[in-house]
């Protein structure tokens, strides 16, 4: 887990064609995506089309995710961020905020910590920080294979889309979740720290994975 500092990001949105500041408060955030290796080790399963231990997980939902993150927890002692509706619905679980446990980032959080400091579309050149649609050949890559951002955070572009915690815009996609930073197989201009992605919580792809993230204690 890397520890991310405090800042200011502004997220916009293309159909109102609005802008918003957040303040975004000091968090932890793993260093890499969720591996396949990781994820069998907490949940007994594998995911996905390809298998490998340092490839990041992929054809994982929004919900797998965030079950996961409390998986996590429990195994290591912590408590777990999401709280689950008692009765089988397809409620979304609440986000106890107190919990020290393992969650998803939300969505400022990400473009904060993926920009690390830098104000351009990406936080450096896209051939050595990315696997993308130009130079993936068409594939996954194992985590880390390309260099970090400032804050040492692998992968925010490319080779995976993450999972955030966010509703994209209720008003018109109802309960899509939020996802960023583009993917092996997407062109050049997906892989950038302001590019906004929508999908169901229950969508599956191979190009689709997460990293989580931790509160820091106040």
């Amino acid at each position: 887990m890397v520890a991310v500092p405090s800042g200011r990001v502004v997220l916009s949105d293309r159909r109102t064609q609005r802008s918003w500041p957040v303040e975004v408060a000091p968090f932890l955030m793993s260093a890499f995506p969720v591996t396949q290796g990781w994820y069998a080790q907490v949940t007994g399963r594998w995911p996905g089309s390809v298998r490998g231990e340092r490839l990041p997980v992929e054809g994982v939902s929004w919900w797998d995710a965030v079950r996961f993150c409390n998986a996590l927890s429990r195994r290591e002692g912590m408590t777990p961020a999401y709280r689950f509706p008692d009765t089988d619905t397809d409620a979304a679980p609440a986000w106890d905020t107190p919990a020290n446990g393992y969650r998803l980032p939300t969505e400022a959080e990400w473009e904060h910590a993926c920009r690390a400091d830098t104000t351009g579309p990406r936080y450096g050149a896209l051939d050595e920080v990315a696997w993308y649609q130009g130079n993936s050949d068409s594939r996954l890559h194992p985590v880390g294979g390309k260099q970090p951002n400032a804050w040492g955070l692998h992968d925010m572009l490319g080779n995976v889309w993450d999972w955030c915690w966010d509703v994209y815009d209720p008003e018109v996609y109802g309960t899509y979740r939020v996802l960023r930073g583009g993917g092996w197989a997407d062109a050049h201009w997906s892989c950038r720290a302001s590019v906004r992605r929508r999908g169901h919580p229950t969508f599956r792809i191979d190009d689709v994975g997460f990293r989580v993230a931790r509160s820091r204690p106040r």
